[in-house]
């Protein structure tokens, strides 16, 4: 099922993606607290330990779509414990994931740089893992801003559109886990991402 050179990429990456994902999760978590909801932090979540936030079957599915597709648990947020408002704080704790891959990948980046510049002797494999940093986050924060439920993105949408746009996106949310599954399936997803992602990879990479 799986060539020799991706079980050899999938060493690397795994890594990567498992601090990604627990990355994204714990600042979710860390905004919704800073905004007034414990809900995370009381089922603990408001960690760095990637334990707590694998879901083993999006783990499984990752391996298994070799890295385009899969998942962490989502973090339980209760906007009845919001203090202030509402739509401010659910566009911050939504947002808070993809921004926090992006700084990740900026790290990565600037990481993978200075190596270069520095000329030191590391192994190919660090170099690889690094680039898979800026990548995998790329990848991670923009696939999360897409506004298809039950991505970040739709909680995104949500906060900044009028209360009167409210009731179309609750119509059209039950077909948007569809819409997303076939967007993936077909490669839409990644045709429209990919610019974007490119984009931000090289500028990571290059600084």
């Amino acid at each position: 099922m799986f060539e020799s050179d991706f079980l050899r990429k999938a060493m690397i990456a795994a890594p990567v993606i498992l601090l990604s994902l627990t990355v994204h999760e714990f600042f979710h978590a860390w905004t919704a607290y800073r905004f007034g909801d414990t809900t995370a932090r009381d089922q603990g979540r408001l960690t760095l330990n990637p334990l707590a936030h694998l879901d083993f079957l999006g783990l499984l599915m990752m391996f298994i779509s070799k890295f385009t597709f899969g998942w962490a648990k989502p973090v339980p947020v209760n906007a009845y414990n919001f203090k202030g408002n509402v739509r401010v704080a659910d566009f911050w704790i939504s947002i808070a994931g993809p921004l926090s891959n992006l700084g990740l990948g900026l790290g990565f980046g600037i990481l993978f740089r200075l190596l270069r510049i520095m000329h030191l002797a590391v192994p190919e494999a660090a170099y690889s893992f690094l680039i898979y940093g800026v990548s995998i986050n790329v990848s991670l924060a923009f696939f999360n801003l897409i506004p298809l439920f039950p991505l970040d993105g739709s909680h995104i949408l949500r906060s900044v559109l009028p209360h009167s746009a409210g009731e179309f996106l609750d119509r059209i949310q039950p077909f948007s886990p569809i819409i997303l599954l076939v967007l993936i399936l077909a490669g839409g997803i990644w045709l429209i991402l990919g610019p974007f992602i490119s984009f931000f990879v090289s500028l990571f990479a290059g600084l």
